[in-house]
């Protein structure tokens, strides 16, 4: 009896990793398209408005067509926070752009990375969720390993500047966005929140593709298309996973898992090297991950 308990206790255990598990895998392959489209797109903007279309027809699938703006409880705060993530989705592409213009790609990878702090602020502050002692110790853990691997040796102190404290914030925020939905919205209309919140982003995009006369090829389109499902499903099994884990297992585990398989892929299939600091905050990322989730 106690061994058929033990084995499901682990099956659900199991069970509830593996939205957290598809969501890195989304993520990660977001990431590796952008990587791989660098050298065969005209510019960012038309890939990433093909990327929102592709988003918003699968969130649309999803959610129903001929139901878009059900009536059901709790809708108007779903479509105010949908219409608010997709103004920061957007707002966080150019601070992005910024960032590496004026602080280098590095800096602006780092503070990207460290805005898991204003998702866990979040989940602690405001939903009071209680990481146990050795789980903060996990945290502390990926945090280090994050700057390893990004900070390499002959770069200048980080200091204080508004451009990053800006990226970092929205990173944060743009992830910490699911978990205010998961906690205050309906449940049943997670995928309602992925339109809106998608939709926004794809009506300020095309709005800023006007305003700047940019145009685009078919590779933009293509690329575009590649990107957009991958992404519509990280930010779906996302949701999902804060539904089976609490928060401050979920962003930690996600965000330093995401930089693992990134960087395997870069080595592997980008031929890209890491240093022995890199390889290092590798080794301290895969302790913290069991830490995490002990």
């Amino acid at each position: 009896m106690t061994s058929c308990r033990a084995s499901l206790l682990l099956y659900e255990g199991e069970k509830k990793m593996i939205n957290l598990l598809l969501a890195i895998a989304s993520s990660s392959l977001v990431s590796i398209v952008m990587r791989a489209s660098e050298k065969y797109t005209k510019g960012n903007h038309g890939m990433l408005a093909v990327n929102y279309v592709i988003c918003v027809m699968m969130a649309a699938f999803y959610s129903g067509f001929e139901n878009l703006l059900p009536k059901a409880e709790g809708i108007g705060f779903t479509l105010g926070l949908g219409a608010v993530t997709g103004v920061i989705y957007l707002v966080g592409l150019l601070l992005v752009q910024l960032n590496i213009q004026k602080n280098g790609v590095v800096l602006t990878s780092i503070f990207q990375k460290l805005g898991l702090l204003v998702q866990l602020l979040i989940s602690i502050v405001f939903f009071k969720e209680q990481p146990q002692l050795i789980q903060i110790f996990g945290i502390l853990l990926c945090l280090i390993a994050i700057v390893m691997i990004n900070f390499e040796k002959g770069q200048t102190a980080i200091g204080f500047k508004l451009g990053l404290f800006l990226i970092l914030l929205n990173s944060g925020l743009c992830d910490g966005m699911s978990k205010v939905h998961e906690e205050l919205g309906n449940p049943a209309l997670a995928d309602h929140f992925l339109f809106y919140t998608f939709g926004v982003a794809l009506i300020l995009c095309v709005a800023l593709i006007v305003a700047k006369k940019e145009s685009f090829s078919l590779k933009d389109i293509g690329f575009g298309i590649l990107l957009g499902v991958p992404n519509y499903f990280s930010a779906s099994f996302l949701l999902k996973a804060l539904n089976d884990l609490a928060a401050v297992i979920v962003f930690p585990t996600f965000s330093v898992a995401t930089v693992v398989v990134i960087s395997m892929t870069g080595v592997l299939v980008f031929k890209e090297k890491l240093s022995k600091k890199q390889w290092i905050g590798m080794g301290i990322i895969l302790v913290a991950l069991i830490l995490l989730n002990i």
